[in-house]
């Protein structure tokens, strides 16, 4: 009989296996799901038998396809507040998967796209696989990145993360590690081997077990060579044309720079929301700016509670997921009608009623780059 439960929780040797469970819905994370989370993340962190976690996704078409899009549309379309306080709970897991202090293992198979980055790429140890595709997409559907993603492409070499957070793009395994949203490549087949090893540390490796070292042993023992990748080619134009102040300038360089993957990058540009564009560039920008993950999640929280309430976001959703039409009808409609007043609203401290993340200390207010909104 299948087990329905939207998480399953196994403890192998000394490791805690949770499993996203709603396959058919590509482990899209609910709010009960974030819950599950955080409750065994918080015993695993207590139990001195558990020396390691491992997460992964059920079926074979990914660990996680991001949060529960068409329920966070309702909501959006209802004028309601639940999408708000599922974000809130699920950026303070993003900032516990990061600070967790024993060998978190992420098993980044097949799709891990939005949410599903968050639950992973902050994982001590996040191993991608030839099935694995991993991308921030949010400005398809009139949104900009979070569950800290701003923070992970910020700190791509050069403007890889820049181009990676506009267009949405999804990357195999080499471009994952050379993004830094991955550390190694495991050949999918050798996943349940990696997976029975690390719950028998020292007998995987051989030796007495040491807290900490034998996880990272284990996968890298299971790890070897991606298949080439495509960006570290492309650095050349990606990084001149990126560098730009803004989304205009970018696609103005694009266009110009005479290379034929550039030109198409550009295309994909101006078919995404123009207002998440400039709201998404800025928040890359920012993110690079700000000290800690907790800052970065602060601000993406104020960034996602003004993206929620915007027109693009339930247009979006309708156009790329509900009617499938691929036709959306963005407001405003051109990047020249962004205003930049508008932009600079999305960074804004929350209004009365309105309650911010505060996970860091201080403000999260960091000044516009140079010729830049927000």
């Amino acid at each position: 009989m299948n087990d329905d439960r939207p998480v399953l929780l196994e403890t192998r040797g000394t490791c805690l296996h949770l499993t996203l469970n709603r396959p058919r819905a590509l482990n899209a994370l609910s709010r009960t799901m974030v819950r599950l989370l955080h409750e065994a993340l918080a015993r695993a962190e207590e139990d001195e038998a558990i020396d390691a976690v491992l997460l992964s996704g059920a079926g074979d078409r990914g660990l996680c396809a991001g949060g529960d899009i068409r329920a966070l549309h309702d909501d959006a379309r209802a004028s309601g507040r639940a999408s708000l306080e599922f974000w809130r709970e699920e950026y303070r897991l993003n900032a516990r998967i990061a600070r967790f202090p024993k060998p978190y293992v992420a098993l980044m198979d097949g799709i891990v796209m939005g949410g599903g980055v968050g639950v992973s790429a902050h994982a001590g140890l996040r191993v991608v696989t030839e099935r694995s595709r991993v991308a921030m997409p949010e400005t398809a559907i009139g949104f900009v990145p979070d569950v800290g993603g701003t923070r992970l492409l910020a700190a791509a070499p050069g403007e890889l993360g820049t181009h990676l957070a506009l267009t949405g793009r999804s990357v195999g395994a080499a471009d994952a590690v050379l993004c830094g949203l991955a550390d190694h490549y495991v050949p999918a087949r050798l996943l349940p081997a990696l997976t029975e090893a690390l719950g028998e540390p020292a007998v995987a490796l051989g030796e007495p077990a040491v807290p900490g070292v034998p996880v990272a042993g284990i996968v890298q023992r299971f790890a070897t060579e991606p298949p080439a990748g495509e960006l570290a080619a492309q650095r050349d134009w990606i990084d001149a044309c990126y560098a730009a102040d803004t989304v205009e300038e970018i696609v103005r360089r694009l266009r110009g720079c005479g290379v034929a993957a550039a030109g198409t990058a550009a295309d994909e540009l101006l078919t995404k929301s123009p207002l998440a564009l400039k709201v998404t560039l800025a928040s890359v920008r920012r993110a690079a700016r700000l000290g800690s993950l907790e800052a970065v999640l602060d601000q993406e929280f104020r960034v996602s509670s003004r993206a929620f309430e915007h027109p693009d976001f339930v247009e979006g959703v309708r156009a790329r997921i509900i009617d499938k039409d691929n036709d959306p009808q963005w407001k405003p409609g051109s990047l020249a009608e962004v205003d930049d007043q508008e932009v600079a609203r999305f960074f804004a401290p929350l209004g009365p009623g309105e309650q911010e993340l505060g996970l860091a200390p201080g403000p999260t207010d960091v000044p516009a780059r140079e010729g830049q909104a927000g």
